[in-house]
């Protein structure tokens, strides 16, 4: 016998799906996604509505509310405290500023950063954590694009991180530096709170790009772990 309780897994498979579609979605899309009569679904998105979990809008589609915006910021903290150790072992790694960004909208935002203390300050990278840029420009942002579902406007750069297993920039925001990210590729129960997020480093001049690559997968899968546990 199932030990998961079906109307609660309708409800946070509905959850994910409407996480997935920022245009929103039907509540006829979430039936049919679920595989229910739309009576049923109207509940279900009536509960979560009623957690301030969607919302409905005008032109009656269903889109995340401010609620997961609440459950997000819950899981933050635990994102970070796993990601200190990593960053400072991925530091160890590759000699270089180790960094893990999240995704806000159209921009990444640097939430973490661990520096090299043993390199010259004049050959550090300065990587301020609250630092914005672009989603699209950038190793780390690249990296977030490069995990979601393939798209015919994805710039080359998202596909060859695809391709590759991580992003590669250089000098896209800062001259001179080379970037290297791996995005997290969230798993289904975490995707509704979990940010979009990517775990590499960035290095004045010369950087092992293979060797930085690797241990950036290496840190996202031991993030990945600790998260899932």
């Amino acid at each position: 016998m199932s030990a998961t309780l079906q109307t609660l897994d309708r409800g946070l498979r509905a959850l994910d799906f409407i996480a997935r579609s920022p245009a929103g979605v039907s509540v006829s899309a979430v039936a049919d996604h679920l595989q229910v009569h739309r009576a049923i679904a109207y509940r279900i998105v009536a509960t979560l509505e009623a957690h301030h979990l969607v919302k409905r809008t005008a032109d009656a589609r269903v889109r995340l509310g401010a609620g997961i915006a609440a459950l997000s910021r819950r899981f933050a903290p635990q994102l970070l405290d796993a990601a200190r150790p990593v960053l400072r072992d991925l530091v160890t790694a590759t000699h270089a500023t180790a960094f893990l960004s999240v995704a806000e909208g159209e921009e990444c935002v640097v939430v973490a950063v661990e520096e090299d203390q043993r390199l010259r300050h004049g050959l550090r990278v300065s990587y301020q954590e609250g630092t914005r840029h672009p989603i699209n420009r950038g190793a780390p942002g690249i990296a977030i694009l490069a995990t979601r579902p393939a798209s015919p406007d994805d710039s080359d750069d998202v596909r060859a991180a695809r391709d590759l297993g991580y992003s590669v920039t250089r000098g896209q925001l800062q001259a001179g530096a080379v970037g290297v990210s791996v995005g997290l590729s969230i798993p289904d129960h975490l995707a509704v709170v979990a940010p979009e997020a990517s775990v590499g480093v960035v290095a004045l001049g010369d950087l092992d790009v293979e060797t930085a690559g690797q241990a950036s997968q290496e840190a996202a899968r031991r993030l990945l772990e600790v998260l899932s546990a």
